[in-house]
């Protein structure tokens, strides 16, 4: 006999988690289909932004796994041997919430969101790859999974597979997606002693950074690096859009050993201990790469959905939650009314539209193509930027107006003034 529930989720990410701890709470008799273990494939940079999360469980943080409580930000630009930074720190960001920004560790955080949707009365099935849906005139009525009894039937299905969304592919929801709108993000947890990484950091127990680098970040190819601070390790990555890897026949290991080698990321990585590597693809297109949402029976969340903010924020698991939270409330209603069409299940979109998923994702919505519209952000024009600066502040018998006006000769020797202003122009038009 067929197992039946009011709703299947298919993944136990943020997003789908959050659906369930939701959907379980209102009494409704919602399972979780998982490949592996709650936190075991999942990869993110570090940081949890926890605002719906705080709504769910308040105070989540004094229970949670959570590693450290972002309380200082800073952003690099980098050439090949030297960095302009801006420093944020804010001490109202160490007390609660803590600006609802820490660094977490998934394998632990995944597992402990999991069971509290279990608590709630969600039923968590793992090792268990949904490999299609079950299709019923036209209405998703449950998924096939790769499992004896694997036929399971449901109202309506959540689907928070993942970036690599396959069965949205299946459904008709998504297209594969482009290389340009893909970045693959490596990541390596490096250990360090407690009191080290707080000394380096310049932190208290508790307290925790979150480092971005641009410029040539990655030698002169276009992406980014980080560093964040766990309780007593490391998250150090490296993202490069896949376009980019394949153009330029790029491995990702060069790259982030590269980033670990500049002179301003290793001095933070001295004497650490690598103790484990991930690779995941990220879904930078932004609001005009979000693929359709809904379909009768159906709803996609989270990454499948491509909610990741591509701006500075570098926001995902806020809007992840928010996605899951707002697919659950919509199954609510759905239920009530007995109607599960694409049509009841559009509120789901409505209330997308109605929060600041999408208001962040439109507004940063010329993020992607304005980055890629300038490579040379990311090679020449840092190392010209850079020297111009030391040359500024290096002291000799010269007087300032003569060091000036060699230094501004230098630059234009070096950066076609023409060229860089007609590539902030065209980035600014993006961005508007």
């Amino acid at each position: 006999m067929e197992e039946r529930f009011d709703c299947i989720i298919v993944g136990a990410g943020p997003s789908g988690t959050t659906a369930a701890l939701r959907l379980a709470r209102e009494g409704l008799n919602v399972a979780v289909f998982e490949r592996g273990k709650p936190g075991a494939k999942n990869m993110f940079g570090g940081v949890l932004y926890s605002t719906i999360l705080d709504k769910l469980i308040p105070g989540f943080w004094k229970e949670a796994p959570v590693e450290r409580h972002v309380i200082r930000k800073r952003f690099s630009l980098l050439s090949s041997d030297s960095e302009a930074a801006f420093d944020l720190c804010f001490n109202a960001f160490d007390r609660p919430p803590f600006n609802n920004s820490f660094t977490v560790l998934r394998a632990r955080f995944d597992r402990w969101y999991s069971e509290k949707a279990e608590e709630a009365g969600a039923v968590i099935v793992t090792g268990a790859n949904v490999e299609d849906f079950i299709v019923e005139d036209g209405a998703i009525r449950g998924v096939k999974a790769g499992m004896e009894g694997g036929l399971v039937r449901a109202d309506c299905v959540i689907c928070a597979e993942g970036v690599n969304s396959l069965l949205a592919e299946k459904a008709g929801l998504k297209k594969k997606p482009a290389p340009e709108s893909m970045t693959l993000g490596v990541k390596e947890i490096i250990s360090l002693p407690k009191e080290t990484i707080e000394d380096r950091f310049s932190l208290e127990d508790g307290q925790g950074a979150a480092f971005d680098f641009f410029g040539a970040a990655l030698g002169g190819a276009v992406g980014s690096g980080f560093i964040y601070t766990n309780r007593d390790t490391l998250s150090v990555g490296i993202g490069c859009p896949i376009s980019v890897l394949k153009e330029k026949g790029l491995r990702p290991n060069d790259l982030i050993e590269g980033f670990k080698a500049h002179p301003s990321v290793g001095r933070y990585l001295r004497g650490g201990k690598m103790e484990e590597f991930s690779a995941h693809m990220i879904p930078e297109g932004g609001y005009r790469a979000i693929p359709g949402l809904v379909r009768d029976g159906l709803m996609l969340v989270g990454d499948s959905a491509g909610l990741l903010n591509p701006s500075i924020f570098r926001e995902g698991t806020n809007l992840a939650m928010a996605s899951g939270l707002f697919a659950a409330e919509t199954v609510i209603e759905a239920r009530k009314k007995g109607d599960f069409s694409a049509k009841t299940l559009g509120d789901y979109v409505e209330r997308l539209k109605g929060s600041f998923v999408i208001k962040d994702l439109k507004r940063y919505r010329g993020v992607p193509t304005a980055i890629t519209s300038i490579p040379g952000l990311f090679g020449e024009e840092p190392e010209a930027i850079l020297d111009f600066l030391k040359g500024h502040f290096t002291v000799s018998e010269k007087s300032k107006d003569e060091i000036h006006s060699e230094l501004k000769k230098a630059f234009r020797d070096r950066v076609s003034m023409k060229r860089l202003f007609l590539e902030l122009y065209r980035a600014s038009k993006i961005l508007r």
